[in-house]
Parts: structure tokens; sequence; C-alpha cells
């Protein structure tokens, strides 16, 4: 059929290029082409009426509705766009448009001045910007104009609009009389842009690579990171396949089943060994989603892509700092316990026999030749000890010139002491060091298990007893444990007899020893250290009270008190005036598995009156291990209270920082022995500056015990150790004397961490 508007028709036509004369039905055009004419025929058809028989603002305000309404279907195309259609007249300076909605400011006005509707309606700040794209219209330089601006609403908002136009009638001179055009509220489409265009900056800079691939596994774009991480440029991976990054220490099949299970599931992740342009490997973490459409389906592949090669090596150098002797590369004492453990665990009264070796007279060899050429005979001693033991039975360096052999094999008397004998005629022959020939022997004790220890410290505390004897005797020989070699016996006897008496008297104190922080240069905290001055015995030192409390099960009275006594003196402290000061009490592991502590800790905080915010649970490596479940669970709910948790003296025991991270630990205190190590010992600089960074990984804060150099604590600063506790600092005080150390505390100058508030 003909159109009913020929002039409508014929201006149409003449945007599309077709004839005048030709027919245009329905069935010719599609609806998008019946659109795009009724558009552009609805623009021009409004100029023309306009430049006819417009002549003042109440016509022209009556013409484009005429126009518009010729055809209602026009107008619906109009309307659907969302767009709103307007024109300039330019010697009048009249603006008239029309719109479903009111977004040029005005509500009921369709005309204005446009002067008026410049300051009325348009944000200064943009109006240089417009002022200059019309102008170029205006004078030919530009076909079109197009530009963005703030325009405010009718309810007085301001909105962010996208507005095109051009020039599209001069008169004969070429002086241009009309400009139309139409524009359209953005705001929802900036939005989106800028948070595209955000993304698209995150994912730029991010360190870890992300590509695209296709459905079939080919590349369809990449990030920098990506292309840094691999190698290939990223012109270069668009449209190769994923497989180009496959390494040869994978099978095809399990590259395979990695594909086959994404396709499944939609996502994997995992860690995977990648090739990089170079033919070399790395270890990477990859995560792969899927990508959705929005209608659901997946289009599709995103992936994510992390270099832990150094981490891995880092995590591997850690463990095998903390299990084995890096100077003999022989199993270390947390290892052994560790095995000691698992044999007597699992092995339930299977014999077998602890031998503990130490070097006779290493101590005047080391100090007369130098550490170079005592290193040099440990590892010497080392190699002849593994000679004799081979493969069959467990040899370890217990520390210093002290090795162990844990004989499982045959375990009979006559055999362990063969075992012993063969051990003492390895080193009848001299050692060669420093070009000079050294003689030296060992002095070996040896334990049974069940026979002279249920457990894994008495047996090793036996065997070092037998040991002592065979360096009484004479050195260069083995003896096996007996009763008559517990000389300390009655000592002991009496010790726990004086500490009974002790707990019910007035015979034990608290002292407190700060901690610096070096990222703020202020004491966070004080350590509560137990002290005994026995009316019989005088002054009684921690390590020998304290195990003996644990032994005999004291050490929950005395656990109990000194959380009561050091909570106690906060509440005094903190009504004294004094800020929240975290107070570390230790605790054992009989009190931790026994059942109740963290209700009791509760209880005590309560009837104090104190937060959380004033206690810190310090517990040892051998605690968290005990009973690691019910440690586990104890840990946990003492966080749940709002209680943070120390693992006190680390390195010394046998559990890792792996296995730290499943527990709901805040600190790691690096072992005083370490520290002690660093200004001579390579090592423990080493294991120490693993440590921190590791513990740092897991989101753990580190407390370095026993600073007592300003060479010490240089070196911990340069590793970022958050805080610090020894003599350099403190000695334990009293709790006045701490109250006034910590109130008057001035760090000095240049100490606290470069960037640290």
């Amino acid at each position: 059929m003909r159109a009913k508007h020929p002039i409508l028709l014929w201006l149409g036509l003449m945007i599309v290029g077709r004839p005048a004369h030709a027919e245009l039905t329905v069935a010719s055009i599609s609806v998008v082409q019946w659109l795009y004419v009724a558009s552009f025929a609805l623009i021009l058809g409004a100029v023309a009426g306009w430049a006819i028989g417009r002549r003042s603002a109440l016509r022209g305000r009556r013409i484009l509705p005429d126009v518009l309404h010729s055809d209602q279907r026009l107008m619906w195309a109009l309307w659907g766009s969302g767009d709103t259609f307007w024109i300039w007249e330019i010697e009048a300076d009249l603006l008239t448009w029309t719109s479903t909605e009111s977004m040029l400011g005005f509500a009921d006005q369709h005309s204005i001045k446009g002067s008026e509707w410049r300051l009325r309606a348009v944000h200064q700040d943009d109006l240089e910007r417009i002022e200059a794209a019309v102008a170029a219209n205006l004078r030919g330089d530009s076909e079109l104009y197009e530009i963005e601006f703030r325009m405010r609403g009718a309810d007085g908002a301001w909105n962010w609009v996208r507005s095109r136009g051009r020039v599209v009638s001069r008169d004969s001179s070429g002086k241009p009389l009309l400009v139309s055009g139409t524009s359209r509220v953005i705001e929802r489409e900036r939005e989106e842009e800028a948070q595209r265009r955000t993304s698209a900056e995150v994912i730029r800079h991010m360190l870890e690579g992300v590509s695209i691939t296709s459905l079939d596994f080919c590349f369809v774009s990449a990030n920098p990171a990506f292309s840094r991480l691999t190698g290939y440029r990223v012109d270069e991976l668009i449209g190769q396949p994923a497989s180009i990054l496959d390494s040869v220490k994978h099978s095809s099949s399990f590259y395979s089943e990695m594909r086959r299970q994404l396709n499944q599931r939609g996502n994997w992740s995992g860690e995977m060994w990648q090739r990089r342009r170079s033919g070399d490997d790395f270890l990477a973490w990859l995560q792969i989603a899927e990508v959705l459409s929005p209608e659901g389906t997946r289009t599709h592949f995103v992936a994510v892509l992390a270099d832990i090669t150094d981490r891995k090596r880092a995590e591997q150098r850690l463990r095998f700092l903390a299990h084995y002797d890096t100077l003999t590369a022989l199993p270390n004492r947390a290892l052994l316990r560790q095995r000691l453990r698992q044999r007597i665990d699992g092995g339930g009264s299977r014999r077998f026999a602890l031998l503990f070796m130490d070097l006779d007279r290493f101590k005047h060899i080391n100090d007369s030749m130098g550490h170079a050429a005592g290193d040099e005979l440990l590892r010497q001693a080392a190699r002849r000890l593994g000679h004799v033991v081979g493969g069959t039975e467990y040899l370890a360096r217990f520390g210093g010139d002290e090795f162990t052999v844990m004989a499982t094999e045959d375990t009979s008397n006559e055999g362990v002491e063969r075992l012993a004998s063969e051990i003492l005629d390895a080193f009848a022959g001299p050692l060669i060091v420093s070009g000079q020939e050294i003689a030296i022997s060992p002095s070996i004790g040896i334990a049974y298990y069940p026979d002279h220890g249920r457990n894994m410290d008495e047996l090793m505390r036996n065997a070092d007893a037998a040991m002592y004897d065979a360096k009484a005797r004479g050195r260069n020989t083995y003896r096996v444990y007996s009763a008559r070699m517990a000389e300390d016996a009655s000592e002991r006897t009496r010790l726990e007899a004086a500490l009974r008496k002790a707990l019910d008297g007035d015979e034990i104190r608290l002292v407190y020893q700060p901690k610096l922080s070096l990222r703020s240069g202020r004491i966070t905290g004080v350590e509560a250290l137990l002290r005994w001055r026995s009316g019989d015995l005088g002054h009684v030192p921690p390590s020998r009270f304290i195990p003996l409390a644990e032994e005999t099960g004291m050490i929950l009275n005395l656990g109990e008190w000194a959380l009561r006594q050091a909570l106690s003196q906060a509440r005094a402290w903190a009504d004294a005036g004094m800020r929240e000061l975290r107070i570390a009490v230790n605790v054992s592991a009989v009190q931790l598995t026994r059942g109740g502590f963290p209700e009791l800790v509760k209880m005590v905080l309560d009837g104090h009156g104190l937060t959380p915010g004033w206690l810190e649970i310090e517990l040892t490596e051998s605690a968290l291990m005990a009973d690691p479940k019910r440690t586990g669970r104890a840990v946990t709910e003492l966080r749940g209270l709002g209680v943070r948790v120390a693992i006190d003296d680390f390195g010394t025991g046998y559990s890792s920082l792996s296995y730290l991270r499943g527990l709901a630990i805040d600190t790691v205190k690096i072992d005083k022995s370490f520290i002690d190590g660093i200004e001579h010992n390579v090592d423990d600089e080493v294991l120490t500056s693993t440590i921190i960074l590791m513990a740092h990984s897991l989101g753990l804060s580190v407390v370095a015990e026993g600073v007592e150099s300003d060479r010490q604590l240089s070196f911990l600063r340069g590793e970022n150790c958050d805080e610090v506790q020894g003599y350099w600092l403190a000695r334990p005080l009293e709790a006045d004397a701490c109250r006034s150390f910590v109130s008057g505390y001035q760090m000095p100058n240049g100490l606290v961490l470069p960037g640290a508030a």
C-alpha cells in the first residue's frame, strides 16, 4: 500500500537514497527501515514546517506538535527511542522541543529562549564546551556535533545528557538558520561505563594474570600481568589455544580431566604447572570460572593466574629449616620429637631404644679452632654416624654437639649395645679438620621404651641422664639408664614439697616484661612471668619448677592463680588511669586440655570488669600439639571471647606455620635461641626472616623474644618484625615499676618502622 503522507515519504527516501517517485509498501521494507525513515522524515518534516511557516514563538509551539501528530506512528517511533527532539531557530534564539519526559528542565513548557535555557537548565561548568561544539557546527567545521553535559531536570536535579545536532537550514549566503537534534539522559549509561572503566583498570593493574577464553579454550583477551607471567604478548595469545601453556610436568590426561571438570561444573581451581614462552615451567595457582550471558548461557571462561613458585620454594625452605639441621642436613630436634611421638602413640608398647650422644670435649675444640672448624667437625661426625646407622635406624642432630639414634630394628639389649659399640668404633680414627687430625669420641646414653619412660620427655630425660653418667665414667663409652642415675631424685622430692607449700603461702609472685611495637613506638603489652623465692630453697628458676608443676598437676592451681593475679593487676592499672594494655599469660598444655579453661577466662574477665582486649593467652608449641583437636577447640573458644592467642617459643617445637594456618591464633613469638644466633649464625638469621615472612603471609603478627642488642633490633626492624621483647627494652619489672616504665617510655628516634603509624 502507499504511504499516507507523500511529503514525509519523499523526505525519507531522500535520506535512504531512493528516487522520489518510488513506491514504499509495507512488504518492501523492514520494521527497522520504517523506523529509520519515519524518524528522519519527522525531523526534516518539522524543519520544513518551521522554515516555511514559523514566525513567532506561539506559532512555533503549534507547528511541532502538528507535524509530530501528523502520523501517530512517527510519534511512537520517536518516543520509543527515549530521545527528546528539539529545534533551535538561530535568529529568534528560540528553542522548541518535544519529549515524553520533562528532561529539559521545564515541566510545562515546550519552547524557550535559547539564552534563558542555557542560563536555567545547563550546568555553568559545561557551557564553554557546548558553545565551542555548536560554533564549530555553525561554521561548517563539523557535519554533526555530539556532546555530553549536565542539564537540570524538572525536579531540579542535575542529569548527564548526550545531545546530537546539526545545521539543517541555511540561507542563500550560507548563514545557518535552523539547528535540530536529539537529547537523551545518559545517567545510567555513564554509571555503567564508569564501572566498566574501573573494572578494566583494576584488571589491567592486577598482579595476577587474567585471561578470557572461548568455550573451546582459545584466548580471547588477557591483561598485562598475564603477558608478563607467560612471556607471550597479548596479540600473540589472541586466538591461540590455552594448551600452549601446558607443561610436560603434567600428563595430557591431567589437562583433559581439568577441562572436563570445568565444562561439567563451570569452575575449577588448583595448583598447576604452566610453561612460559621461553620454555621455563612455573607453578601457578589457577582459578577458572564460566562467564554467563544475561540469559544464563555460558559464553566464555575467565581465568586468574598467580605464580606461586617462589612462595612454594619459601614454604619448602621453611619446612626444611623447621625440621632439618642446616649444618648436617640431619633431622633436627623438632622432627626427632615428632617421630618419637608418632612411635609412642602409634606403636603401643612396642619396644625401642633411644641413644643420646654427646661429642666429648667438643667445646674445647670449637673454642680453640674456631666456629668454622667446629662446624666442619660436626659435619664429619654426622657422616660417620650415618655410615654406621645407615637407613635402618633414625639418626638426628639434637642440637649443638648432641646426636640421637632411635633404634627400632633389633631392640634387644645385645643388639642395641652392639650398635652403640659400632658407633664408638667409628670414632676410633681421627677426623681431619683444616688439615689437622682431631681425635674425638662420643659418650652415649641408652634408654628403652617403655622400660625407662612411658612418654617422650621422660625417655629423653633418662637417655640424657645415662649419657652424663657415661661422661662421668671417663667418656668414650655407653651406659644404659638405671634408677641409680637419678641423682636429683631427692632434690626433686624436696622441690615438689616446697612448691606445694609455696602455693599455699606468699612465695610466688608475678613480674611483668614490657613488649614494644616497632610500628607505633609504644608499649603495647606486657608478659606476666612467674617468680618463686622459696623460704627453704631460695630463688628457684621457672625452668625448674614449672616442668615439675606440669608433671604433678600443680600447674592447674598455679596457672589459675597467675591468670587471676594478672587480671587483678590489670584492674588496678585501669583504675589508676592506665590505657588498655594487653597482659600475656602463659598457659600449659595441662590447663588447655583439662577442659573448662575458656569458661574460666571469661569468668575472671567478667569478675574484674575487664574487656577481652586486656588479655592475651600464650601457648607453647608443645601445648598446641599435646592434643591438637582439643587445643584447637579451646583456642577457637578463646578467640570467640575476643581474647588474643599467641604461640610462644616458636621454632623449638614440632609444629609448623602450615599447621598454624588452621588455628585461630593472632601472634607468633620467635624463640630467644634464634634471636641469640642473629649476631653470629646466618642460619638463625635466615630462619628468623623466613618465619617473619611466612607469618605475615598468614596474617599473623610476630614478636621477637630475648632481644638484647642494637644489632639484633636493627636486623628485626629490617625484616619488618612487629614487636620486640627483651633486656634491650626492659627486664621483668614489679607491677609499680612496670606502670611507671610504660607511662614514661619514649622510643628513641629513628627506630619506628618506616611508613608505620
